[in-house]
């Protein structure tokens, strides 16, 4: 035990004459962990809520009844139902909005607590008859979860108004309760909403299996468990991405630790030489430098897990407005994470030094001991670690090869882009010393020569940070090309989809009626567009199969992908012909001419697939038929939108009628601008994460590239005295030193471009395609690429900056001591 607390006493010795390497390491560990535990607290949190939204009438998974066109119907059904002996239960849910907090996006559900099916729990938890009855009895009860109370301002017992001068019945705080969902009565739920005897749907028990009353067979659709929009299987992909991330942002801060790693034990060199000779074992001595290694580890992941903590509160709204924007999906917006989150970020940290240093311990261990006191020892090895390397990135292309043709899921879609890194990574030491090795060959000057066999030499040293600094480069060109041409694509996609001026959505079947008649009736509007809706499971896929009538509207403004024939809108309106999304064509693996078969209440419905169109950002299967068709199968459906050409002087007019006749609020009323605003800023919040982690991943690179041309600084006057001594001044070495630099990180720069552009190519055509759906032309921006470019060479200079100016300082005796012991 003694002669152990003595080797960890001498090792930790070498952190107190090296302290720019002890906060290496500690910098990668907590870099590292910082950005991985940020964006697994954000998946963290928006799984969370998800859960508690499932849970918010959960227990047993239920099935459901819904009105074909996801409207509301009359109570009275319910009442019908349940004198037949079904046990359905009735539930109102529609958006609403509260006096004083307009910008607030809130969902009102009313639920009935006496008639759920059994085994259902109200928020979370099976409740105490006293406190069902208090949610039910005069005044009632407003359910909400914290985070929501905090964000309106509100305090426990409030009675908010809504903007139409609703009360809402006392708000009472409920811990499991989803975000932004108010939970109260049925009955108080009517009032508020301003919907007497209206419901959404009814509820029923997973287990129960019967057949529709004929009288409610093309009223009501029957929705089992397993089919309802399951937030977290649409999600997925977003967080995958996410994490993808995430973890390229952990690889990045590994490579500083291994660098730091391995510099520290080659400096310790004739440490580990005395210890060795003093009789200290192999095993002793990997065990102190592995314990080492773990209290660095300990120190950098609890650092690590507190900014990551930080992190996911800064990008948290972006988040969040990303998913509710997509996917209607609300997650709390502040952080709440379970104990585990910390622990595992602390475990994250210890596995990563693990990684990290694994292989810096494993040669230090098998390397002989009289190789320990060489100096070139560590030297001598890097040319057949050079071979080795060579062979692992031709084995991660080969890789990447197999997953691109052979590949057909998320997985090997990922697969591809990390081969393909890793194999970019691990070939660039071997590509540069080969570039180098070239061109000292062609090189006849002294200076020159010396400037490039030193430029090999500094390889070992430098090489991960070049590799860390090649992958940040390449993210951030492939996310940029991926980003800056979705934006393209997206914006001309709204130009063409969002041709109306404004979009009208009734509340009621009955109002939807009477909103057609009244509509077509208006001198001002050009054009009057119905759309009728019904929602079914498509091959356990939610889709919205949608109406339209044959109006030229759609022939100039609804851009198709791919066509059968020269008129295919002409087809769709005169046979059993459909057209579908990128998205869901891909999903159900059919293509034109194929026939698609779909569910209705008169039996199946096979229509031939005519055409393909975009729709981007739509997590849905989207679906076009004729209109007359579609109420041949669902005849009880009603228009549930109307789009309206009209000339935007006559706008403020026609929403005065609109308001004044059918009393319509704000959200009931959707004007183009409006709509393709809304859909810009959900676009550039949700890819808002993305470009901060970018960043960061950027200026991780660059703290890597500082820190090894730091550490290295401390070394390099051995080489660098000889040439002073023949006569270069100590302004000639700096421009010398920093003109190597510039050399290496401009030859990594030049292999970045063609390995960010291939990763463009991997988001557009393999991850987009397998996450959401959708394929984007690949689009290269060359002021973006040279703007990048810019910056990485400021990020080189600005980590070359300190210790250039160290080497500038320099006095003549340092340089003069380094030959004091040369016989």
């Amino acid at each position: 035990m003694m002669i152990f607390r003595q080797t960890l006493k001498a090792l930790l010795s070498h952190w107190r004459q090296h302290p720019v390497q002890f906060f290496s390491v500690l910098t990668g560990l907590w870099l590292a962990t910082s950005l991985l535990t940020g964006v697994q607290a954000l998946n963290s949190q928006a799984r969370d809520s998800y859960a508690r939204a499932s849970q918010l009438i959960g227990g047993e998974p239920q099935a459901s009844l819904n009105a074909p066109g996801g409207g509301t119907f009359p109570q009275q059904w319910f009442v019908d139902l349940r004198r037949q002996g079904w046990p359905v239960s009735p539930v109102l849910q529609a958006r609403v909005q509260l006096k004083g907090h307009e910008d607030q996006r809130l969902q009102l559900m009313g639920i009935d607590p006496v008639s759920l099916p059994p085994g259902a729990a109200l928020a979370g938890q099976a409740r105490e008859m006293s406190e069902v009855v208090e949610f039910f009895t005069d005044p009632g009860r407003t359910w909400i979860a914290p985070q929501t109370l905090q964000a309106l301002g509100l305090g426990e017992g409030d009675r908010p108004r809504t903007v139409d001068g609703r009360a809402l019945p006392p708000l009472h705080v409920q811990v499991d309760m989803a975000p932004g969902v108010l939970l109260m009565d049925i009955g108080f739920a009517q009032a508020v909403l301003g919907l007497p005897e209206q419901l959404s749907r009814l509820l029923l028990p997973a287990t129960f299996n019967a057949a529709l009353p004929e009288a409610f067979s093309d009223r009501l659709q029957f929705k089992r468990a397993d089919e309802e929009n399951n937030l977290s299987r649409l999600t997925e992909s977003f967080h995958l991405n996410l994490d993808a991330l995430g973890f390229l942002s952990f690889v990045v801060g590994l490579f500083i630790v291994h660098a730091a790693i391995g510099l520290a034990l080659e400096q310790r060199r004739s440490l580990l030489r005395t210890l060795r000779a003093c009789g200290v074992s192999a095993r002793v001595l990997v065990t102190s430098l592995a314990i080492e290694l773990g209290a660095l580890a300990l120190l950098g992941g609890i650092a690590g897990v507190l900014s990551g903590y930080w992190l996911a509160s800064l990008l948290l709204p972006d988040v969040a407005a990303s998913l509710r924007g997509l996917y209607g999906a609300e997650v709390a917006g502040h952080l709440n994470l379970s104990p585990g989150w910390w622990l595992s970020g602390v475990g994250l940290s210890l596995l990563g030094a693990l990684l990290a240093g694994a292989d810096s311990l494993l040669r230090a261990a098998r390397l002989p001991l009289l190789a320990l006191a060489n100096p070139q020892a560590w030297h001598q090895a890097h040319g057949r670690w050079l071979r080795r390397q060579g062979w692992v990135a031709t084995g991660a292309a080969l890789i990447a090869t197999s997953a691109l043709i052979w590949g057909d899921s998320l997985a090997s879609g990922f697969v591809l882009m990390t081969a393909l890194l890793l194999g970019a990574a691990l070939a660039l030491p071997v590509l540069l010393n080969s570039a180098l090795k070239q061109l000292l060959r062609r090189n006849r000057s002294v200076l020159g020569q010396w400037f490039l066999a030193d430029c090999r030499q500094q390889l070992p040293t430098l090489s991960l940070a070049l590799m860390a600094l090649l992958l940040a480069l390449a993210a951030n060109i492939g996310a940029g090309s991926m980003t800056a041409g979705f934006r393209q694509t997206f914006s001309n996609w709204l130009e063409q989809r969002l041709s109306a001026e404004l979009y009208i959505n009734p509340q009621t079947p009955a109002q939807a009626e009477q909103l057609h008649t009244w509509l077509k009736q208006q001198p001002a509007i050009t054009a009057v567009v119905p759309l009728w809706q019904v929602s079914i499971p498509l091959q356990g896929w939610p889709t919205d199969i949608h109406g339209i009538i044959d109006h030229p509207h759609y022939r100039q403004h609804w851009p198709l992908l791919e066509s059968s024939g020269d008129k295919p809108w002409e087809q769709l309106a005169g046979a059993d012909t459909l057209m579908l999304s990128e998205q869901l064509a891909r999903r159900l693996k059919v293509r034109i001419g194929d026939q698609l078969t779909l569910p209705t209440p008169q039996g199946p419905w096979a229509l031939r697939i005519i055409g393909i169109y975009a729709d981007y950002g739509n997590p849905k299967g989207h679906v076009l038929v004729n209109a007359d068709h579609l109420l041949a199968h669902w005849p009880q459906l009603t228009p549930n939108r109307f789009n309206l050409r009209i000339e935007p002087p006559a706008i403020p007019a026609l929403l005065t009628a609109l308001q004044g006749r059918f009393n319509l609020d704000d959200s009931r009323i959707v004007d183009q601008a409006r709509l393709k605003g809304w859909s810009t800023q959900v676009f550039e919040r949700t890819f808002a994460a993305t470009a901060a982690l970018n960043s960061l991943t950027l200026a991780v690179a660059g703290v890597a590239l500082f820190i090894s041309l730091l550490t290295q600084s401390q070394s390099r006057l051995g080489q660098l005295a000889p040439l002073w001594a023949l006569g270069v001044t100590r302004r000639q070495l700096m421009l010398l030193n920093l003109g190597q630099t510039w050399l290496l990180a401009l030859l990594t720069l030049v292999l970045a471009l063609p390995l960010g552009i291939a990763l463009a190519w991997c988001l557009d055509a393999v991850i987009n395609v397998q996450a959401f759906g959708w394929r984007l032309p690949l689009r290269v921006f060359p002021l973006q690429l040279v703007q990048l470019l810019a910056l990485a060479m400021l990020a080189t200079l600005l980590a070359s900056a300190w210790p250039l100016y160290a080497l500038y300082r320099t006095q003549p005796a340092d340089l003069l001591r380094t030959f004091a012991h040369e016989d």
